[in-house]
Order: C-alpha cells, then structure tokens, then sequence
C-alpha cells in the first residue's frame, strides 16, 4: 500500500502589494521628517560665514581707525565685496569719524538674511526670512532667535 502526499503549491518569492504599500509609506514618512530638518542645517551650517566675515572685518575697522583716527575712508566700506559664496558684505551706511555699522546681506539660498555689527561690537540680526526671529542683541544662528 503506498501513501500518496497532497500535492503543495509551489513556494513564490517576492513581496505582496500590501509589503510594498508599507515600506513606501515608511520612507515617505521618514522624508517628510529629514528633509526639512537638512534644510534647516544646511541654513545654520552656512551662518558662520557671514558671522566670521564681519568679525575679520571689524578687526580691519579698527586697524584703520588706530592708524588714522578716524573711520572715514576705511576700505571695508568704500569696496562692496561680495567674495563670499552666501553673503555680500557692507557698511549698512556712510562711517562717521566715530562710529560705523558693517553688515552681511544674505543672497542665494541666504536670502533674506543680514547681521551688523558696530565699532561698539554690539551685533544684531536685522533681517531673517519667514520662519525665522530676529534679535537686536546677538547674530541669530537658529530658528528659535537663539544665537
């Protein structure tokens, strides 16, 4: 007497629709949280650079004004410069003998943003874009207004 086995469908590989549906949903999800959350350090990664230049800057004004009393004609603001990939930097106005305001105007993906700074190292953010808080006391380097 012989046994006869029922026959077994064959085992198929791959996923279902469903598996497929899941995973989907899963990346669009993480992608909905990371890519904003890149942009933002994208943005805050790129603020040194506009911080630091006006430092350096700064320095320079104050290296004129010991070697002619004065910051009139210091070459920090006679020459716009825009060497630099996210910033462009100026004198926010014409400097008196006493007194200047040095400022980084954000442009390309900086849009929107500018720090000063004067010969009393008092700094400021006076322009963010949406979204962002500006303060009259420090240069901002986060959402928040925080610096």
């Amino acid at each position: 007497m012989s046994i006869t086995r029922p026959l077994r469908p064959p085992l198929q590989a791959g996923f279902t629709l469903i598996e497929i549906m899941i995973t989907v949903a899963i990346v669009a999800i993480l992608a909905a949280v990371a890519v904003p959350q890149y942009r933002d350090y994208v943005v805050r990664s790129r603020i040194p650079e506009a911080t630091s230049g006006l430092a350096a800057r700064q320095v320079r004004m104050e290296q004129y004004f010991q070697d002619t009393r004065t910051y009139v004609g210091a070459p920090d603001c006679t020459l716009n410069t825009t060497d630099s990939q996210f910033f462009n930097f100026s004198c926010a106005a014409a400097p008196s003998a006493t007194a200047f305001v040095l400022q980084a105007e954000g442009k390309g993906g900086m849009a929107g943003f500018t720090y000063t700074v004067n010969q009393s190292s008092q700094r400021a953010t006076t322009a963010v874009p949406t979204g962002w808080t500006t303060s009259a006391s420090c240069w901002v380097a986060k959402k928040d207004g925080s610096c």
